[in-house]
């Protein structure tokens, strides 16, 4: 003989037994968590009612957020705020892309439970994910309480338990910097639209997002020669940039007929990444040392600037630097470059006592 298999109840049925006073026994069927939520009552403790499952559907429908109070509901409404436009094009690009990532992961979650501690747990779970890489473990994190920390401003959520969630990426590059014998090595190797993208982030202290739309009309003629005026756009701030002899003989090698100052081979704008990975592929070729990148440019940049007779609170700001951490970088790079020593910190003397 063939035993059927018990019928098992979904998970969020609660099923209660009780005996009546005649001795009969009625089983009572709940949505868990929910108070007075009661949608059926049997005499079977497993009902096979089509009616049943209708009523089981109709209650779960009833107790289900409203799109607008679910996790991605929350996400949409802080892509759409004012908070959000008011960034660079590239940090919206960039909290697009977690923002929506968190919204998938949460996607039929109520914006009420960030209000439990146990959330915490559930986003710094979610987050393993990337435990590969400390940068996008750390930056999940960051756009997460960003979006909560907005969500309790607008009254979409009282509180949460996102705060200062803790960081994996321990990074001090500030002994990571290009001296001249690797300007040297590089610039004997690399072809010149490489070369020129090198050279002049170490004259400028941009970033390859700011290198790439350098143009003409950033030139700025002054009484002593030129500089570059440019909005930076990290920081959205107007960076005011003295032209440099080595940064002037760039800006007169490009053809009169181009905007852009740095190009790839063909002439045509670069990319961030493009900019990036040419100084990386022409950098292992020339057989140096894999810790340098582009970014790292700026702090060759932070000494060519303070010996330009910049102060170090001006290199600092314009960095995005602590103070301590412009003169780590600049110091460091004194002790690579023994030719220029001494001229270096003595300049940095200067400019310390300038803060004092």
């Amino acid at each position: 003989m063939v035993q059927r298999k018990r019928q098992r109840l979904p998970a969020e049925i609660n099923r209660v037994r009780a005996k009546l006073a005649d001795g009969t026994v009625r089983y009572y069927f709940y949505l868990r968590g929910r108070k007075a939520a009661r949608f059926w009552t049997d005499a079977q403790p497993n009902p096979t009612d089509p009616a049943f499952f209708v009523a089981y559907v109709a209650e779960m429908e009833k107790g289900r957020p409203k799109v607008g109070h679910l996790v991605p509901g929350m996400v949409d409404a802080y892509l759409s705020s004012a908070e959000f436009k008011a960034k660079s094009p590239r940090t919206q690009d960039d909290y697009r892309k977690w923002a929506l990532r968190f919204a998938a992961e949460f996607k039929d979650d109520p914006v009420a439970i960030f209000e439990e501690p146990a959330s915490r747990g559930e986003v710094n779970e979610w987050r393993q994910q990337w435990a590969h890489s400390a940068k996008q473990f750390d930056y999940a994190g960051t756009v997460v309480t960003l979006i909560l920390n907005w969500a309790r401003d607008a009254g979409k959520i009282a509180e949460h338990h996102c705060d200062r969630l803790p960081k994996a990426y321990k990074a001090d590059r500030a002994e990571v910097v290009w001296t001249e014998a690797d300007l040297a090595t590089f610039t004997a190797l690399a072809p010149e639209w490489v070369s020129r993208i090198l050279l002049a982030a170490c004259e400028t202290g941009l970033r390859p997002g700011d290198l790439i739309k350098l143009s003409r009309a950033h030139i700025e003629d002054t009484p002593g020669g030129r500089r570059l005026r440019i909005k930076t756009n990290k920081r959205g701030r107007v960076a005011h940039i003295p032209v440099l002899p080595r940064m002037a003989a760039i800006l007169d090698a490009t053809p009169k007929d181009r905007l852009l100052i740095l190009t790839n081979a063909n002439g045509q704008p670069l990319t961030e990444h493009r900019a990036s990975e040419g100084v990386r592929q022409w950098r292992d070729k020339a057989k140096l040392s894999d810790t340098l990148r582009l970014q790292d440019a700026r702090g060759t940049a932070a000494t060519r600037l303070l010996n330009a007779g910049l102060s170090l609170a001006q290199i600092a700001s314009f960095m995005g630097w602590g103070l301590r951490h412009a003169q780590n970088v600049i110091e460091h790079y004194a002790r690579l470059a023994p030719d220029e020593s001494d001229r270096i910190l003595e300049a940095l003397t200067v400019a310390k006592r300038g803060v004092a």
